[in-house]
């Protein structure tokens, strides 16, 4: 298939007027990747998250991994993860979900992917983590009982939803009373007040909301020349993987950088 028909269907599936049919196409996409694309130090699939204060800690071996890692770190910084259980959704190759569980010493960390090839894929590269695991499902209709979890994490995920105020629902569920959700992902400007309707599901109550967009674009380019290394080898595939990564001259980067993108995080508490 060209690259120019991958980034015809990478089109269509950000658009999000055809909400059913990009759930379809992103998952196609995600097996896609996973299937080809191995490598052993590709865990982390998200723009990224550079503070504006000083740098959180880190051991040496996570160094490369910063940019991506942030995006997690301001996701659970301050809640109170020390022997919560976790559960992300739409977890991809399991990178954010190791960390919060390397890092935040919770009791347990579920990662939960639409894509079977994805989650395969998370659980070969993040299989020396303890209390960390891997399932398939579906984030409109999550495969666990009610109030089974003290914290919800959602990153860079929710534009590949069909049904967004379905899986609001669906966190409120899941999540105990008092459990903390926390949610980053983009939205063109014009989109945002439906963003907040469709997160605004019976028993979640707003309790933050940032526009890190200024973060998420430093992460971006300093992990540009990274990325340029991977799409490198992507041959046929390199304008298509351009625009998946946001890498430099792509129409996300240059819609986050010219602010018709904004890139939002949230927090909910289960009340």
């Amino acid at each position: 298939m060209s690259s120019r028909l991958f980034s015809n269907v990478l089109d269509v599936a950000t658009l999000g007027k055809f909400p059913r049919t990009q759930k379809w196409v992103w998952r196609r996409i995600y097996n896609m990747l996973s299937r080809f694309w191995g490598d052993k130090d590709w865990r982390f699939m998200n723009y990224g998250y550079v503070p504006s204060g000083a740098p959180f800690a880190l051991k040496a071996e996570d160094e490369a991994e910063r940019a991506f890692i942030g995006l997690y770190q301001q996701a659970v910084e301050g809640l109170a993860v020390e022997g919560a259980r976790v559960l992300e959704v739409g977890s991809g190759r399991g990178g954010g979900s190791r960390y919060i569980a390397r890092y935040h010493a919770p009791a347990a960390v579920t990662g939960l992917d639409y894509s079977p090839e994805t989650v395969r894929r998370a659980q070969k590269l993040n299989a020396d983590t303890p209390a960390l695991s891997f399932v398939q499902g579906d984030a409109e209709n999550l495969p666990f009982p009610d109030a089974a979890f003290d914290i919800v994490v959602n990153i860079e995920s929710s534009h590949c939803y069909g049904d967004v105020p379905a899986f609001a629902r669906e966190v409120a569920r899941v999540l105990k009373p008092g459990g903390i959700f926390t949610f980053a992902d983009m939205r063109p400007k014009s989109q945002l007040a439906a963003l907040d309707e469709q997160l605004a599901a019976p028993g979640l109550e707003l309790i933050d909301k940032r526009n890190i967009s200024e973060n998420v674009v430093a992460a971006l380019n300093a992990a540009e020349a990274r990325k340029q290394a991977r799409i490198g080898k992507a041959f046929l595939l390199r304008r298509f993987m351009t625009e998946f990564s946001g890498s430099k001259g792509s129409v996300l980067y240059k819609a986050l950088t010219g602010g018709s993108v904004v890139y939002q995080a949230r927090r909910y508490r289960k009340t």
